[in-house]
């Protein structure tokens, strides 16, 4: 068995900002990835694979001894960490990393419109259990969303004549680049369970994201808070998305903003 280090999701948002930390501890990294990126970080090796058809993941895997898994979507993580972990056990590798969300065990996702808005929630959940049925020795971080992934939202909402937001609804966004940071650092460290969340250092309501954006921006949009049903919009009304005791991040919503707006 190699010191390989595998990533999954390496070209997305969190992968391109761990690759370089896992890079300068001098480790064999190799990415999956379904494409080959036009730009290609050196010496680095990619592996073309789906983790969703199973396409070469076992080749990929190969040699790894540590996985980190970061190869996340709106649905169907579940499917990815069953496919990965699958060729991670025949390969026999020694750790398996998994980047997951505050509030996965607390967010019920039962009803059809639970999954409709929420199921990432649901599916996060069962890659977690996935991988701690695995028998390989594994690490969990749980993180709040991302700055970048929140901008994505609210940028994508504010295109809208009046945006709607559900009301009630917080988050409590943290900076990408420490998510990273922390998921390096447990990646290139033993096996510890599912470790403390890492969360932003303060929550906003959804509407208070979205009018500091449209603010940062320049631009007028009426923000309308729409009420919605089912439990795990209950759930994430009362918090079960935030973690208050583990706001440790230190970049706010704000000073990102004014970097990226």
């Amino acid at each position: 068995m190699t010191t390989a280090i595998l990533l999954t999701g390496g070209t997305g948002t969190l992968g391109r900002l761990l690759l370089p930390h896992l890079r300068e501890a001098g480790r064999p990294v190799r990415v999956l990835t379904r494409r080959r990126p036009a730009e290609q970080a050196p010496g680095v090796e990619y592996a073309l694979g789906d983790l969703a058809t199973n396409d070469n993941v076992e080749r990929a895997v190969d040699g790894a001894a540590t996985i980190v898994h970061c190869a996340g979507s709106a649905k169907g993580d579940d499917v990815k960490a069953a496919n990965l972990l699958q060729a991670a056990v025949r390969a026999g590798a020694e750790h398996v990393v998994y980047i997951s969300v505050v509030g996965a065990d607390r967010v019920p996702v039962r009803s059809a419109m639970d999954r409709m808005a929420f199921g990432y929630f649901a599916a996060k959940r069962a890659a977690e259990v996935l991988v701690a049925e695995s028998g390989i020795p594994w690490t969990t971080l749980r993180a709040s969303q991302f700055h970048e992934l929140t901008l994505t939202t609210v940028r994508q909402l504010a295109r809208m004549p009046v945006v709607p937001v559900p009301a009630g609804v917080r988050f409590q966004p943290v900076d990408g680049a420490e998510v990273a940071a922390r998921l390096a650092e447990l990646a290139l460290g033993e096996p510890a369970g599912l470790v403390p969340d890492l969360a932003g250092p303060r929550a906003y309501g959804f509407d208070e994201l979205v009018r500091s954006y449209l603010r940062a921006a320049g631009r007028r949009r009426p923000v309308v808070r729409m009420p919605m049903g089912g439990g795990a919009y209950r759930a994430i009304r009362e918090g079960a998305n935030l973690a208050p005791d583990r706001a440790v991040g230190r970049r706010t919503w704000e000073e990102f903003l004014q970097a990226n707006v």
